[in-house]
């Protein structure tokens, strides 16, 4: 079992910024890809933002290209995402992933890996995105 602990979340008006936060204990011995996902009510689960741990390659979901952001910072175990030019329709409750399995290297194609690639999940952080 990995701990993900989330934070960052809040409300902001539309065009603010916000910056998530994902501690993750060992990260870069633990951790094959770490991904940012998002669920508003009455949707399915959609993938933002995943970065590969040992190669650092990175993918946005198409609905978030050009306004977000996500790197990691090795020293601290922490992957964030910044959010910028949020929008109304960015909200939603926000989670953290981890794939602890490499499953993810099962994807060959270059794009954002599916959720169930993920075995390891934070418990979410709300974004709330006013017009």
């Amino acid at each position: 079992q990995l701990q993900l602990a989330e934070s960052g979340g809040g409300s902001v008006q539309t065009v603010g910024s916000l910056r998530l936060s994902c501690a993750v204990p060992g990260y870069s011995r633990r951790t094959h890809c770490m991904g940012w996902f998002r669920q508003a009510p009455v949707k399915e689960r959609e993938g933002v933002a995943a970065i590969y741990t040992g190669g650092g390659s990175i993918y946005y979901g198409d609905s978030v290209k050009g306004r977000f952001t996500i790197y990691r910072d090795n020293a601290k175990n922490t992957v964030y995402l910044q959010m910028n030019n949020l929008k109304p329709e960015d909200t939603a409750m926000y989670y953290c992933a981890a794939d602890t399995r490499a499953r993810t290297a099962l994807q060959t194609l270059p794009f954002m890996p599916s959720s169930s690639l993920f075995d390891q999940w934070g418990q979410g952080t709300q974004v709330t995105v006013s017009s």
